[in-house]
């Protein structure tokens, strides 16, 4: 559940092209993310037929002058969480993040456009039950929903992660505990 939602946020990215409230002083290497900066996703990230819901709650900002969007964000309410850096990286030439969680591990990654999709790819560092890789690739569907498919890189093979839709929420509010 934590890293999915991870890779969810990240790869909605650069998928989002329009523009949004204060995403006029973005870098231009930051510009394919300005369709998210200043809103708020929620979306349902428990497989079908989870005993409980997992409801994952996004809100992406500008930051540091516009040289980086902070994505923070919370799972049922702050059961889980985490922020996010995203920067250009002019040596990989690349936008990177770093993801600091509530949990034992943290990630690294680089993020990609493919056509009509944002392919991401993260390193995980720390305790995340066995996974030390995650890739994602994410399309926004004709009714403004974003899916996002993961797998995880798990005791050596990969594995299916998750699939799951964010919505626009502006009355949704990240909360940590």
């Amino acid at each position: 559940m934590n890293l999915c939602s991870r890779m969810v946020v990240l790869a909605v990215a650069a998928l989002c092209g329009a523009g949004g409230a204060g995403a006029a002083e973005l870098s231009a290497r930051l510009q394919p993310l300005r369709g998210l900066v200043g809103k708020t996703w929620r979306g349902t990230i428990s497989p079908a037929g989870a005993a409980k819901a997992a409801v994952d709650v996004q809100r992406w900002e500008e930051a540091l002058n516009g040289q980086a969007v902070r994505i923070t964000h919370s799972v049922n309410d702050g059961e889980y969480g985490g922020e996010s850096l995203v920067v250009w990286d002019k040596d990989q030439q690349s936008l990177v993040f770093t993801y600091f969680t509530t949990a034992d591990f943290y990630t690294t990654g680089t993020a990609r456009t493919d056509g009509d999709a944002l392919v991401t790819l993260e390193n995980v560092k720390g305790d995340a039950d066995g996974i030390t890789q995650v890739r994602g690739t994410t399309r926004l569907t004709a009714d403004g929903k974003m899916h996002v498919h993961t797998e995880y890189l798990k005791k050596g093979a990969w594995v299916e992660g998750r699939n799951a839709d964010y919505v626009e929420a502006k009355d949704a509010v990240v909360k940590f505990r």
